[in-house]
């Protein structure tokens, strides 16, 4: 576990997973290795260009979370497992089964802040949760209803809220930034995006995908700006 934290801090994701599946051949039950498993299988498999490449990583990534919450289906950090591993296979899923996924992800995210007011990635989940379904347009928001069944309600301002609280609770998560900045944009408050946008960018790297949010933030602040 140790080594594969290591490596994970150095960004070399791809060889900290083997790692981590290492301890899960010895230790099948082990809750925290599959938590990571799941993470990084999504993570991985969101960069693949490979369809076929990312449904398997995606698929793992669930199965993994799935075996987590089978063990402890009240720890946080399995609840945002199961939450993120299903927002990433909504990405290759049909109408309906997006549906269905998009309440079970409010659902977990919610579980997960129960369990553990504090983390922040549950907060920035049920931010993303937000942002999505208030962004849905009333023609498809007709459509889910009429053929699959309501969503549950959603807010730009629940989204801002969710963020914020998760901004409070690990004020270097750099994603957090990028996806507070979108709202604010939407929301009509460019000075404050524009700012924080300038306030990510003097952030560190903390994970791999921070240099690709970077990039992300800086065409979002050049296209504010202009």
């Amino acid at each position: 576990m140790r080594q594969a934290a290591r490596l994970e801090a150095q960004f070399r994701e791809e060889e900290a997973l083997p790692v981590y599946q290492e301890v899960l051949r010895r230790q099948p039950d082990q809750v925290a290795a599959l938590c990571r498993c799941s993470d990084l299988s999504c993570r991985i498999g969101n960069r693949q260009t490979n369809r076929e490449k990312k449904i398997g990583f995606f698929t793992s990534g669930s199965a993994y979370a799935r075996s987590a919450w089978r063990l402890d289906s009240t720890n946080s950090e399995v609840n945002i497992a199961m939450a993120f591993s299903l927002a990433r296979m909504a990405l290759i899923q049909s109408g309906k089964e997006r549906v269905t996924t998009a309440r079970d992800i409010k659902r977990y995210a919610e579980n997960a802040i129960r369990y553990d007011p504090k983390s922040y990635k549950a907060w920035h989940i049920l931010g993303r949760w937000n942002y999505e379904v208030s962004g849905l347009s009333a023609v498809e928001r007709f459509f889910a209803r009429w053929f699959f069944g309501a969503l549950p309600e959603a807010s730009l301002g629940e989204a801002i809220a969710c963020y914020e609280k998760s901004m409070a609770r690990k004020p270097d998560f750099m994603l957090n930034y990028y996806e507070l900045a979108r709202c604010y944009r939407r929301d009509g408050q460019k000075d404050k995006a524009v700012r924080l946008l300038r306030q990510m960018d003097a952030l560190k790297d903390g994970m791999y995908d921070d240099r690709e949010v970077r990039q992300q933030g800086r065409q979002l602040l050049k296209e504010l700006e202009n």
